[in-house]
């Protein structure tokens, strides 16, 4: 008789930036208790430094592809030790879906948009990783206007062109998601609901 092994949960926290994703993710870490390698942080920034991007580099293919690339081998591996080690639980403070919203909303225009979505979304390590995605949850965090650390209006405004871009790009992959709502601002209640879709998959979008 083979020991029980529980399904493994994967948890991606997307969303522009300023939306309180890696403060939401450390709390989730630390209430669940999860090993570190269990929780996969921000690659992007890892990335930069070490490969030597700049924010110059933003809208560059040869920048967000590496980003994805990090980040989808991160997943890879905490994937396959998760398998080996009966954990049930992956948490990742973003997902390689951001560098493909990245790559739309730095495009000059509808045509460069599609072909670097295209380019992105058509990558075989991309490709694997959405059979995942599709099983994953998702946790869209909207903005909490106070906490934008940008200018006024503008500000707001390309927080919200970042999140109708990412509910495009989910919907035409087939991944679902949860969205979490800026009136959701007390940090112990934006852990105890994401806790909650973790074990409820019936749980409301926010």
């Amino acid at each position: 008789m083979t020991d029980y092994q529980p399904p493994l949960a994967e948890l991606y926290v997307i969303g522009p930036s300023s939306t309180g994703k890696t403060t939401l993710c450390n709390a989730v870490a630390r209430s669940m208790k999860l090993p570190a390698w269990c929780y996969i942080t921000e690659v992007a920034r890892q990335v930069m430094r070490t490969q030597g991007y700049t924010r110059a580099d933003v809208g560059t293919m040869e920048m967000q592809k590496a980003i994805m690339m990090a980040q989808l081998e991160k997943e890879t591996q905490a994937c396959l030790r998760a398998g080996r080690t009966n954990k049930s639980l992956i948490l990742s403070d973003r997902s390689g879906i951001d560098p493909i919203v990245y790559a739309v909303l730095t495009a000059k225009d509808e045509l460069e948009a599609r072909h670097k979505k295209s380019v992105l979304v058509g990558e075989p390590t991309f490709q694997r990783a959405l059979h995942r995605y599709r099983k994953a949850r998702f946790l869209l965090l909207n903005a909490v206007p106070e906490w934008l650390v940008d200018d006024g209006v503008r500000s707001l405004e390309q927080h919200e062109r970042c999140i109708v871009v990412f509910r495009e790009v989910l919907t035409e992959l087939g991944i679902s998601f949860y969205e979490m709502g800026g009136e959701m601002k007390d940090l112990s209640e934006r852990v105890e609901w994401v806790k909650e879709i973790l074990t409820d998959p019936a749980s409301p979008r926010l």
